[in-house]
């Protein structure tokens, strides 16, 4: 297929010529793939024969590959690259179909099984437990930039009849791929392609939705699901208001179920990004997604709750003033019980929430219920809590609450002393009646001996 070197001769070139085609830059890129003659259909085939060349696929683990081989493969991608960047002219015909082909049979391949299927992280979402480079990337970055050149450069009707359906799915599915360079790149091409496919958006956005529902309520193992969120990101930005039915359900059947799983670390940034696009652009849906959030509030994750803590945070700046009432009680309490966690970054995080304005005008609104709950936990940190950091910043909170509304701590303080009060007379009370039980007990055993049976075997 690859021959030796040869010159075109001075009479194969036509000066008329003025515009460069694919062919002649391929003969400029490719010196050893020479065209014999002046036929534009010898191009072709030369073209066609590198496409060709370049669909094989190494798998860098079969001893029996030679590493000349996968350099050379190698080498042609990237005259492939050269030859459609250079040119000024869109692909199309059999070149399109050949290079599609060729596009396909490289990147649409078995994933390997994770690396470590059960690895869920505590871990800040920098650290990225699932990280796995691919042998095969020195090939498949080329194809992805002739993928991404091929889409910006292509009309989308002629795309459209070279990448089906089954194409989309099947670029969807790589998602799964464990090396985050893969994941980066296809993020891109794959935006590229949604950008473009306008009549195919509602297909791509459900192909995407299905991935994002059966990693929460199935498996909860899917190495891609923060590059789709980002992409997501970008395509909630562009919904226009009124927000329309379909994308209010997307964010209560997936946005926030997607608070709920024990990887949520690696993808929160993005998350909240999606959730605080909603919010912005229709506040009222704020209500849906603080008790959304507050319904999936993790027991024992401590990494999720400061993550959380900060989502609420940022989402107060965003909610509707005439929510504040309805949000304040679960919202505070919740707080509260963070400001009371053993865990002292979980306590400290909780009160820093203290410092922001919005947060302190809707405790402040709220009835006194809310804000006997807010002088309970305060008070508790104060007598019990085993962080002297965590007791400081208590108390801080506790003077900034005092000099906003000094009677109304001082009622609460009073309502927090009758609630122990009547918490220690029921406890009395309590103990009593188990004193009376075990006195009963001890007669009726005195009374009444218990009888043993005998049993031989």
């Amino acid at each position: 297929m690859v021959g030796s070197p040869k010159k075109v001769s001075p009479s194969t070139r036509s000066p008329k010529k003025s515009s460069r085609t694919l062919q002649d830059l391929f003969v400029q890129e490719s010196p050893h793939f020479t065209i014999t003659s002046s036929s534009p259909t010898s191009g072709n085939e030369e073209l066609l024969s590198t496409i060709s060349y370049c669909t094989f696929v190494f798998t860098f683990t079969d001893p029996s590959e030679s590493p000349a081989q996968r350099d050379s493969k190698r080498l042609q991608l990237t005259r492939l690259v050269s030859i459609l960047k250079s040119s000024k002219k869109a692909v199309h015909g059999k070149v399109l179909v050949a290079l599609v082909t060729m596009i396909s049979a490289n990147l649409f391949r078995p994933l390997p099984p994770p690396s470590s299927p059960s690895a869920i992280t505590d871990l800040p979402e920098e650290d990225d437990p699932i990280s796995v480079f691919s042998p095969l990337w020195s090939h498949l970055q080329i194809v992805y930039e002739i993928l991404l050149k091929l889409v910006n450069s292509t009309e989308q009707k002629m795309l459209r009849e070279c990448m089906d359906h089954s194409f989309l799915r099947n670029l969807l599915a790589l998602f799964q791929s464990e090396d985050p360079r893969e994941r980066e790149t296809l993020k891109n091409v794959y935006h590229k392609m949604y950008s473009k496919f306008i009549c195919d958006r509602s297909l791509m956005r459900k192909s995407m939705t299905e991935v994002l529902l059966n990693y929460v309520f199935e498996t909860e193992k899917h190495p891609g699901i923060a590059e789709l969120l980002e992409i997501w990101g970008t395509i909630i930005n562009g919904f226009t208001v009124p927000l329309k039915e379909e994308h209010k359900l997307f964010l209560m059947r997936v946005l926030i179920p997607l608070h709920k799983t024990k990887g949520m670390q690696v993808y929160h940034r993005q998350l909240a990004y999606c959730v605080s696009q909603f919010v912005q652009k229709e506040p009222m849906l704020g209500g849906v997604v603080v008790r959304g959030i507050l319904r999936y509030w993790p027991v024992t994750n401590c990494q999720k709750e400061i993550l959380l803590i900060g989502e609420l945070e940022d989402l107060v700046e965003n909610l509707d003033p005439d929510q504040y009432r309805k949000l304040a009680l679960p919202l505070c309490t919740q707080i509260t019980k963070c400001i009371n966690s053993w865990n002292s970054q979980v306590a400290e995080r909780a009160l820093y929430v203290w410092n922001n304005e919005q947060f302190v005008k809707m405790a402040l609104i709220g009835t006194v219920e809310v804000f006997n709950v807010i002088v309970e936990g305060m008070e508790k940190n104060l007598k019990w809590h085993w962080s002297k950091s965590v007791r400081q910043l208590t108390e801080s909170v506790k003077v900034m609450l005092e000099e906003m509304d000094p009677d109304l701590y001082s009622k609460g303080l009073m309502d927090m002393e009758a609630k122990e009060s009547m918490a220690h007379q029921e406890d009395i009370k309590r103990k009593k009646r188990w004193e009376r039980i075990e006195l009963e007990a001890a007669k009726n055993q005195f009374l009444n001996p218990q009888r043993y049976i005998r049993v031989s075997y």
